[in-house]
């Protein structure tokens, strides 16, 4: 299967068909909960974290009101440091800057950090089609690509595949790529570890292009921060002699003395640690240190569409820890391959029809995979409250109109015509109380019937709630009547 998501289903039917899975299941309950237990111990060692997570939300908030000014001051200090700053407003202008950056330096391969921001924009693929091999050297993301699959998770791409699918994968699939899984390679962590070491070595060593985005940006010196687990990043950033990173808009962040707040509250958040093993840093270029060409490209891609949402906009705090994924009841169910897009979880659910509208089927659905349960906005380190924006993306996509919403939108608009009636309510509501015996147990209609399938609908009371208060509420005492 190929990486890209174009052409999936709506997230029902996708949902519908993963719940039946029972080993996507099965990997998917023992990974979230594992990493969802170690961060919660990990997170109760601060006694500040709740100060924490609101300096977090109050910065990102005010670099976004003021992102203009932030961005600005980034690219100057980055050109001082040496780099060179690209703009693209679309993914077609990211893939075709990218792709014309590789081709002059003559090369018709890379190697690559982990980068959602590339994996958004299709990069692999139009670099494929342009005659350049792109090889992914995170662990989990060279599982994904050896195994032509797609990734599930923010953290770990690769949480829906157990030891044993991967053993078969490097197997089969590593020589293709380059060096070949070792014989009798077993499903150990460590064997699996270093097939994947030895196969990567030879392409860090002769890479003269490197690849990746960047976790925050910093303002004021034009420095680019990459955290990450495996030191396959640092080699990314070091050893080729030209390095592009394509990072959002929304990752700068306007100082240094911001990064001490997001370096504790990112690892702990998202592999339960309380540092990264590797936090790498780099401004510009430095005669005889790292790569001798550096490029910045700036991509939009939707974001300043989500900005201007004053409730939606919130999403683009968002700093790819994957802790909502880790507590969504939906997604440790359905896994990430169900919401059609590189961000699956609740903060996909709301980033990803901000960045893409929501006039196709599958960004329109959604809004919807979520219960509403609130665990990702207790969870989330820079306090988005996603159900909020859920609730809201909900409301856009049913004034569109649509499937399945002009009924919903002609019964609220009903509903609304009778609140702002007192009289005509309280008529419905004593007529509903006296025919209670006739009322059905389920509800009529496809989308109702399986809601009530599963849930009893609330009884009505013998008399309306403002029959019963005329008759039993206290005589107002003397002098307090308002």
């Amino acid at each position: 299967m190929s990486g890209t998501f174009v052409g999936m289903p709506a997230f029902p039917k996708a949902a519908h068909d993963a719940v039946r899975n029972d080993t996507l299941r099965a990997n998917l309950r023992h990974a979230t909960h594992t990493i969802r237990d170690k961060r919660a111990v990990a997170v109760s060692e601060l006694a500040d974290w709740a100060e924490l997570r609101e300096a977090g939300k109050r910065i990102k908030d005010l670099t976004l009101g003021n992102l203009d000014r932030y961005l600005v001051q980034l690219e100057e200090a980055v050109t001082a440091a040496g780099g060179t700053v690209h703009w693209a407003a679309d993914a077609a202008e990211a893939n075709r800057i990218v792709t014309d950056l590789v081709k002059a330096t003559g090369e018709t391969e890379v190697v690559k950090v982990k980068s959602m921001a590339t994996q958004e924009i299709g990069l692999n693929e139009h670099l494929e089609a342009e005659g350049i091999r792109a090889y992914e050297t995170d662990l989990a993301e060279l599982i994904v690509q050896l195994g032509e699959d797609r990734p599930s998770h923010i953290l770990v791409p690769a949480i829906h595949r157990n030891r044993g699918e991967i053993r078969d994968i490097f197997a089969s699939e590593m020589a293709k790529w380059g060096r070949g899984a070792p014989e009798g390679l077993t499903d150990t962590p460590a064997e699996l570890a270093e097939a994947a070491r030895l196969h990567l070595r030879e392409k860090f060593l002769r890479a003269k292009v490197g690849i990746s985005g960047a976790n925050f940006m910093v303002a004021e010196t034009g420095t680019l921060v990459v955290v990450e687990s495996e030191g396959n990043g640092r080699m990314c950033l070091t050893l080729p002699e030209t390095l592009i990173s394509v990072v959002g808009i929304e990752k700068v962040v306007p100082t240094w003395r911001d990064l001490e707040v997001f370096l504790q509250t990112l690892p702990r958040s998202s592999t339960a640690e309380r540092m990264n093993p590797y936090t790498s840093t780099w401004t510009g270029t430095t005669d005889g240190d790292g790569p001798r060409a550096f490029h910045l490209v700036l991509l939009d891609n939707g974001r300043t569409d989500a900005l201007a949402d004053e409730v939606g906009r919130q999403a683009l705090r968002c700093i790819r820890c994957s802790a909502c994924l880790n507590v969504c009841p939906v997604y440790e169910r359905a896994g990430g391959h169900a919401y059609g897009s590189v961000y699956p979880g609740p903060i996909g659910a709301i980033l990803t029809p901000q960045l893409r509208g929501t006039t196709s089927e599958i960004n329109a659905s959604l809004p919807y995979a979520s219960s509403l349960c609130g665990a990702c906005y207790e969870v989330c380190p820079v306090a988005i409250d996603i159900p909020e924006v859920l609730v809201h993306l909900r409301e856009k996509v049913a004034e569109q109109g649509g499937k399945g919403h002009r009924l919903e939108k002609a019964a609220i608009k009903a509903a609304g015509w009778v609140l702002d009636h007192p009289g005509v309510l309280a008529a419905g509501e004593r007529l509903a109380s006296k025919t209670r015996a006739l009322h059905p147990k389920k509800l009529p209609g496809p989308g109702a019937r399986q809601w009530t399938e599963s849930r009893d609908l609330p009884e009505l009371p013998a008399e309306p709630f403002r029959d019963w208060w005329k008759k039993n509420r206290p005589a107002d005492p003397p002098g307090d009547r308002t």
